[in-house]
C-alpha cells in the first residue's frame, strides 16, 4: 500500500508567524516532521487524526473550529485516521 502525502497551502509567512492550511485525504499523512516553534492548530473540518509520536500511536478527534496549542519540539507523523478529507490551519509562532 502506498501512502499519500498531504497537500499544503502556505498562506502567510513573515517574521512573526507562518500560517499553513493542510489537507489530508483519507489515509494521507504529513510525513515525519519536527516543530521548531510553538504552534496553534485550528481544524476546519471535524475528523480523526492518527498520530505516531515517540514510537507510540494515538488517536485524536478534531472538532471544527476548536483550536489547540502545542509547544515547540514536537516530532511526529500525522495521518488522516478517518474516511473524509481532514483540513486544518496551522499557525506557527515564530517570535
Amino acid at each position: 500500500m502506498v501512502s499519500m502525502l498531504e497537500e499544503t497551502d502556505r498562506q502567510i509567512d513573515n517574521a512573526r508567524v507562518r500560517v499553513t492550511r493542510h489537507r489530508l485525504a483519507p489515509g494521507a499523512h504529513t510525513g515525519v516532521h519536527r516543530h521548531e516553534h510553538d504552534y496553534v492548530v485550528v481544524p476546519v473540518t471535524a475528523g480523526r487524526m492518527r498520530i505516531v509520536e515517540g514510537g507510540k500511536e494515538l488517536f485524536s478527534d478534531f472538532s471544527s473550529g476548536v483550536a489547540y496549542f502545542r509547544p515547540a519540539g514536537v516530532e511526529h507523523d500525522v495521518f488522516n485516521g478517518g474516511d473524509q478529507e481532514l483540513v486544518f490551519v496551522e499557525v506557527e509562532i515564530l517570535r
